[in-house]
């Protein structure tokens, strides 16, 4: 590994890639090695998991991958040209440019839950903007690593694009490797570790983290609506996703209409969930464990299952669970869920469940149902999370003109399209002076003229 990124780095500093051809022919490339390799793929994330449905990969992942590729090939060589910037009128007749520049050599650490989406989105960003690219693999995830490993070389030329596998020690190591630019996505706890082991480098990080994304469903909120979008970001991945709605803050009023919508809601979208072929299974038995200790804390009466099935630790299934107003300091309220697990806080007015929410780390995203546009905004301007979507769940994940990131414990830095090139590239200033200046005039010694001139100027 550390002869791998010797030989990048060098390469970078050498032979630095300055053209739209040859980032176009990676992004190609990556392309070809997705439409090729898709099923594959696919099937390698479904033998990890468990089970995972294909269609919910090409949804969640193959998709906003193709997409993400196109929309870099469309615009990428219109955003690394040479940019004019303002300048002051007090300094013409020169200019001032902003050129962008690649880093490098990025470092990209995937994780488990969506491992080809959250592996070739930051590829994507990182080889438009000219950079070579190495990629720690989750040993959470060993059979798509191996794949995906194998698909790149294939591929890609290892003076390019470079894919590590390994255990925690291995990740530790990478991580401390001087790259030009350190992407990691994950939890919290190990964020910190990651940004820790970039620091005696100085190595900038961006870190996409996750916490607690609220839903506030507002008084007049159409409740179907509602439990519709909620439950879909719930049960997509079985809730193994960093945006996925965390917990549900409604009026006490509504609750057991959004609990008898919501068993509705599962009937029709997954009935006979024991045996649903779209319903994926949780990655593996730490985590499942782990959630199954969070209910086993709770009294039995806070919680409402949405089907008959149990949750069965063999298969590692785990079907949908509402929990009835949770004491704030419980474990299912203190951590991130992931998980097919959605408590429903109960609020009494609005500014209530704003409080709520700033009360507490500052989330990835959070979400909002309603009609009433003075409450939408007086929520969009009194809570700060990485992005927000009003009546809908997740889907900002997929815009390619917006910036994706979190805020505070929930990350650091953003990416996705013209953010991610930027993110990944340096914006490098440029002052050109005009061959008839009168810079001269600021010289010194400073006589009466340059004392009358900063008199205006200090005004």
């Amino acid at each position: 590994m550390q002869a791998q990124f010797s030989r990048l780095q060098r390469l970078s500093r050498t032979q630095p890639i300055v053209d739209w051809a040859t980032r176009a022919e990676q992004l190609d490339n990556l392309e070809t090695m997705l439409s090729d390799s898709q099923h594959s793929l696919a099937k390698a994330i479904s033998s990890d998991f468990g089970y995972r449905s294909e269609s919910e990969t090409q949804f969640a992942e193959l998709f906003p991958s193709f997409t993400g590729i196109s929309h870099a090939k469309k615009h990428g060589k219109s955003w690394m040209k040479t940019r004019r910037a303002s300048i002051s009128a007090l300094y013409m007749p020169a200019h001032n440019e902003i050129q962008p520049q690649p880093l490098g050599v990025v470092g990209i650490m995937v994780p488990w839950n969506y491992p080809l989406y959250l592996a070739i989105g930051p590829m994507i960003d990182a080889l438009t903007a000219g950079n070579r690219v190495m990629v720690k693999m989750s040993e959470a995830a060993p059979k798509f690593a191996e794949a995906f490993a194998k698909a790149v070389a294939h591929y890609f030329s290892p003076d390019m694009v470079s894919v590590v596998l390994g255990e925690v020690d291995i990740a530790e190591a990478f991580s401390k490797l001087p790259f030009d630019h350190l992407l990691y996505t994950g939890s919290t706890a190990v964020g910190k570790k990651i940004m820790a082991a970039a620091a005696p480098n100085l190595t900038p990080v961006t870190l996409e983290l996750g916490g607690k994304s609220p839903v506030i469903v507002l008084d007049d909120a159409n409740l179907e609506a509602a439990v519709n979008r909620v439950m879909m970001g719930k049960t997509l991945n079985a809730g193994q996703t960093c945006i996925a709605p965390d917990y549900v803050l409604i009026q006490r009023q509504y609750h057991e209409r959004f609990v008898e919508l919501a068993k509705e809601w599962m009937q029709k979208h997954y009935p006979n969930i024991e045996n649903n072929q779209d319903y994926s299974h949780i990655i593996n038995d730490a985590q499942f464990k782990r959630v199954q200790g969070y209910l086993q804390q709770l009294p039995a009466d806070q919680l409402q299952p949405l089907t008959k099935a149990d949750a069965d630790a063999q298969t590692r299934l785990m079907p949908p669970v509402f929990v009835a107003n949770p004491d704030p300091d419980s474990e299912v309220m203190q951590n991130e869920i992931f998980a097919p697990v959605l408590p429903l806080m109960h609020y009494d007015t609005l500014d209530d469940a704003i409080d709520f929410i700033n009360a507490r780390p500052r989330p990835l995203a959070l979400y909002v149902f309603g009609s009433n546009n003075r409450d939408i905004d007086k929520v969009r301007t009194y809570t700060v999370s990485g992005g927000v979507c009003i009546n809908e769940v997740i889907l900002h994940v997929a815009q390619h003109d917006l910036p994706f990131g979190g805020v505070g414990h929930s990350g650091i830095g953003a990416y996705h399209g013209k953010a991610g090139f930027e993110r990944f590239s340096h914006m490098k200033p440029v002052f050109v002076q005009a061959k008839f200046n009168g810079m001269n005039f600021l010289l010194p010694p400073y006589g009466e003229l340059f004392k009358k001139g900063m008199a205006l100027l200090l005004k």
